[in-house]
């Protein structure tokens, strides 16, 4: 992790900024909502909601704050989530049974925190300080988008089907049936190319680093996301149904749960396909890209497609060309901070759209460490390092992803069989 910050008032103003934004996802929900775990991956509300006020109080008031005084002793125990060197925690298949401490008791909780972390912050804050407070705040971010893609699988999977709340904004597409550009491919060229970040100027992840090199043989790219039209024409020829698409982990994974169709799609006797989004059950809109999809699901369709998924490497390079020009302005592009927290049809004619937003991109690519990769000492080595095994990334941020948290260098990932994220397919092919 690295950052560099002008000033404490803008520490200060961005950390109370983050942990209002935590507090404001969570206005629409009835008390009831926030102690719902409908499955092991999927955490409560009130549980996000604790763990991040965890991560302050853990790794930078109990390190730098002598007079600092716990909330609760057992707040450790019970909102540490994967970090061996701080000790033991509650098992993560059981935060949906913590229905005490209460929710009140939680924001408490944060309360208590947040003034600590004020008094921390002065004149000159240490720069290993301010360096932790701007990783707790990207934390949070993180714990923000998951959030959101936990409440759509709670609220997704009650037979009522309902909204998180109405949409407060005019989609960015100006018709939902608008015609979408058709899919072609822009060819690129390849050749030597920079990876990752060596910038000391701005924040990034310890997993974006150390930049390097790698070859890129000539390919071609999609210029916009699969939409849920394209998917169904896959669907409707049968390729749920014809193991030679699927590798052979995915064609077990889709026996043993019984996927027919993406998450949250359905078939309703009226309306045909109807899909589920943070506003509720809607009939499917053909323009809208597909989203929450395994990679698994997402190599299958690009095999019938006769293409690929492309490399991280090749989105990166592609994403560099593309987004040079309006770096962290991303106010054109449907992130969290457009406030739709869906998909959207595309409605531009820009040479490669959707870069970044609606849906996060599976990539053929394993996480694994870039050369030269150091983690960071201690537990925060733990923050990354450790899961650089079987896991795939996906890259460009989704619908719910903050604006001021995305970059073309972010590496996210998850297990091949995950889709209760907002993850869809983009199409790459060889060249030549």
């Amino acid at each position: 992790m690295t950052s560099v910050l002008t000033n404490d008032t803008n520490l200060l103003d961005t950390y109370v900024s983050v942990r209002d934004r935590t507090e404001a996802i969570c206005e629409p929900l009835a008390i009831e909502d926030y102690g719902v775990q409908p499955m092991p991956d999927a955490s409560p509300p009130k549980w996000h909601l604790a763990h991040t006020t965890w991560f302050f109080e853990t790794f930078i008031l109990k390190v730098f704050d002598t007079h600092y005084r716990p909330f609760h002793p057992k707040f450790e125990y019970l909102f540490n989530s994967y970090y061996e060197h701080v000790g033991s925690r509650h098992p993560r298949p059981e935060r949906g049974h913590l229905f005490r401490p209460t929710v009140s008791q939680v924001l408490a909780y944060r309360q208590h925190v947040d003034q600590a972390i004020r008094k921390i912050v002065g004149n000159e804050t240490e720069p290993q300080i301010a360096d932790r407070i701007t990783l707790g705040n990207h934390h949070e971010q993180q714990h923000q988008e998951l959030l959101f893609t936990d409440l759509k699988f709670n609220l997704g999977k009650n037979p009522l089907f309902p909204a998180y709340r109405e949409l407060n904004k005019k989609p960015l597409s100006s018709t939902s049936t608008a015609e979408v550009d058709p899919l072609r491919f822009v060819n690129f060229d390849g050749g030597k190319i920079p990876i990752g970040t060596s910038d000391t100027d701005t924040f990034c992840f310890d997993n974006e680093t150390p930049q390097h090199h790698v070859w890129l043989e000539p390919f071609s790219f999609a210029n916009r996301l699969i939409t849920n039209g394209e998917y169904l024409e896959f669907l409707e020829d049968g390729g749920y149904e014809n193991p030679t698409l699927w590798l052979s982990d995915g064609w077990q994974e889709r026996q043993t749960r019984g996927w027919q169709a993406p998450e949250y799609w359905l078939q309703d006797e009226d309306e045909g396909w109807c899909e589920y989004s943070l506003s509720g059950l809607s009939p499917l809109d053909p323009n809208t890209p597909v989203t929450h999809l395994s990679l698994y699901e997402a190599d299958a369709f690009a095999r019938w497609s006769q293409k690929r998924l492309p490399t991280e490497f090749e989105w990166e390079t592609v994403a560099r060309l593309e987004i040079s020009q309006i770096e962290n302005d991303y106010q054109g592009f449907n992130l969290a901070d457009q406030g739709i927290y869906h998909p959207q049809p595309c409605d531009s004619k820009r040479e490669i759209n959707q870069l970044l937003g609606d849906c996060w991109e599976w990539t053929s690519s394993a996480y694994s460490p870039y050369p030269r990769y150091r983690p960071l000492k201690g537990a925060l080595g733990e923050y990354n390092g450790k899961f650089m095994a079987n896991q795939f990334v996906l890259r460009g941020g989704s619908c719910v992803t903050p604006a001021d948290h995305v970059r073309v260098t972010y590496r996210n990932f998850f297990y091949p069989k995950d889709r209760w994220q907002f993850s869809g397919i983009r199409l790459a092919k060889d060249l030549g």
